[in-house]
């Protein structure tokens, strides 16, 4: 199929549903996001219409997946225009030629800007686009804030008399400062009648020009060394974006993230305060480095809580300082190496995961006969090129949760999880799986209530009865048990299967090999998956002669009846 034929198949989709609009929506994004087609005005046009009627979540999604794509100019300006929650995967990665940068930034917020300041390989020329536009993204317009047109004279003195070599002195006022770091050229004076002369804008305007032609004579004095500045306070989001500071220059601090997952590859903070924030818990002198040559460059040891808000308890960020080093301290952070297993992994999984998702989507497209009938023999080999495909899907995302727990990148987020529910939907999933082994699984009355992010919680399960029920055989019976073992940990025992029995204790983590193992990675890596899971949610995975034994910590402490 040629790539100017699936690109109409897409739009020619049916768009008055949200299910047909959301589709177009993934397709389109993927289909040029991978350059597999170009992106053609009727292309882009749709996007931008429809793009009203696409949650912000479905949005987000398509903006990380463009992180490891490399998406072409019209795809990233759609982006970077939306929500800065949603732009910031695309800002953060795309590689886009220096003009096509400079073409897009006046049509960008000031957020957006500063995401931009903190990238490292955009080239001079960018940088001093850049760098245009800093007095617009520091000054709000006379109609937001009400002032006189003096008052915008002054703002805008102010911040030429910053940039003039020798306006130090304390005891000027702005306009006076600009006059002591510039020859004055004649501005016309104001006519006699009325009192009304030259807007006073004129009279700035022409002192810049004189500053500028002033140093192309005289060339540019040396700039000012940085002020040494040895501590600050900043705020972050809930996705630990830092977003507002105090006593240190903005633009170098602005957007660095307590997540390494997204960090980039100067400016960075190190693994302790990445976990605090996976965990949404406090911590103290975890290690920051800031690159560049600004007040903020050099090593920081920085501190933080977590705020929440009264009203629903939702995390809401992290307010904390940051402090110079002591003599005998260090706080250069520990980088994960740019060319690392872990990372490159990822972006292998990002490379399989997109085409996947491409041909589930197209397969599911004429196994529904959305583009048409369909024979009824099509539409049974569509059911399993869907099939087959979600499968593979489930093995990449396998693959991306053990590159994140490698790279110390899994975020979590705890929470209440009730055990015998997730359980019970699990087995159900499972349900084609046992009638095709002739196995049976065994679920316990009893249940217990967890701690830990939900979704971690019922992939480790998932994986861990999936690949259990695929050693089963004809007539076995998987028994599941639920205990409190402690006021902290919650027991879940899973009988092992009779195939595994030949393995004892830890040899059945080195199993991928053996021809007989059913699973798409291998019964030993799923293993040792949960395993590493189960470590990351602050619990375990006892491998017994008879059973596995997951520990996970407890919600409900039994001797106060009250969850901690």
């Amino acid at each position: 199929m040629r790539f100017d034929d699936t690109l109409e198949t897409v739009l020619a989709a049916d768009l008055s549903t949200p299910y047909g609009v959301h589709s177009a929506w993934r397709q389109l994004v993927d289909l040029i996001g991978r350059r597999r087609v170009p992106p053609a005005t009727r292309a882009m046009a749709t996007l931008r219409a429809i793009r009203v009627d696409v949650p912000p979540p479905i949005r987000a999604a398509s903006a990380r997946a463009l992180e490891f794509a490399n998406p072409p100019a019209p795809l990233v300006r759609l982006f970077a225009q939306d929500d800065i929650g949603i732009a910031i995967p695309v800002l953060r990665s795309a590689r886009i030629s220096a003009t096509e940068w400079i073409q897009l930034l006046p049509d960008l917020s000031p957020t957006a800007r500063s995401v931009l300041r903190n990238r490292r390989d955009l080239g001079p020329e960018v940088e001093r686009a850049l760098e245009s536009f800093g007095s617009i993204d520091l000054v709000l317009p006379d109609a937001a804030t009400g002032a006189a047109p003096t008052e915008a004279v002054d703002r805008l003195a102010g911040l030429v008399a910053e940039a003039a070599p020798d306006a130090h002195n304390p005891d000027m006022d702005q306009s006076d400062r600009i006059a002591a770091s510039m020859p004055l050229q004649p501005v016309a004076p104001a006519p006699e009648g009325d009192g009304t002369g030259p807007f006073e804008i004129a009279e700035v305007v022409a002192r810049i020009d004189a500053f500028w032609r002033h140093r192309e004579e005289n060339g540019a004095a040396a700039p000012p060394a940085p002020r040494l500045v040895h501590e600050f306070r900043f705020e972050t989001d809930e996705k630990g974006v830092i977003r507002w500071v105090d006593g240190v220059s903005r633009a170098a601090v602005i957007g660095l993230s307590l997540d390494l997952s997204n960090a980039n590859e100067g400016s960075q903070v190190d693994g302790v305060a990445a976990g605090a924030f996976r965990r949404r818990a406090g911590f103290s002198t975890a290690r920051m480095m800031i690159e560049g040559g600004s007040d903020a460059a050099g090593d920081w040891l920085i501190s933080a809580v977590p705020v929440f808000d009264p009203a629903n308890g939702r995390f809401t960020g992290y307010r904390g300082t940051a402090r110079r080093p002591r003599t005998d301290e260090r706080a250069e952070p520990a980088r994960v190496p740019s060319g690392s297993p872990a990372e490159s992994l990822r972006q292998l999984v990002h490379e399989l995961r997109t085409p996947t998702n491409a041909i589930a989507g197209f397969a599911e497209m004429i196994e529904t006969q959305m583009l048409g009938p369909v024979s009824d023999v099509y539409r049974e080999r569509a059911g399993v090129i869907r099939s087959e495909a979600r499968e593979l899907l489930g093995a990449i995302d396998d693959l991306d949760l053990a590159a994140r727990i490698d790279s110390a990148a899994l975020a979590l987020s705890p929470g209440r999880v009730q055990l015998r529910p997730l359980l019970a939907t699990i087995t159900e999933d499972l349900a084609p799986l046992l009638e095709l082994r002739g196995s049976m699984i065994a679920l316990p009355a009893e249940d217990q209530v967890v701690t830990g992010d939900r979704r971690a919680v019922e992939r480790l399960l998932a994986r861990l009865m999936a690949t259990l029920a695929s050693a089963s055989g004809p007539g076995e019976r998987i028994g599941v048990t639920i205990a409190l073992e402690s006021d902290q940990r919650v027991a879940v025992s899973i009988d092992r299967p009779k195939a595994l029995a030949d393995y004892p204790g830890d040899s059945v983590l080195g199993i991928d090999d053996e021809r007989e193992d059913a699973t798409l990675l291998g019964t030993g890596f799923a293993l040792r998956l949960a395993r590493n899971l189960a470590r990351e949610l602050g619990g375990a995975l006892v491998i017994g002669p008879a059973s596995l034994t997951l520990r996970l910590p407890a919600a409900v402490n039994s001797s106060v009846g009250q969850a901690i």
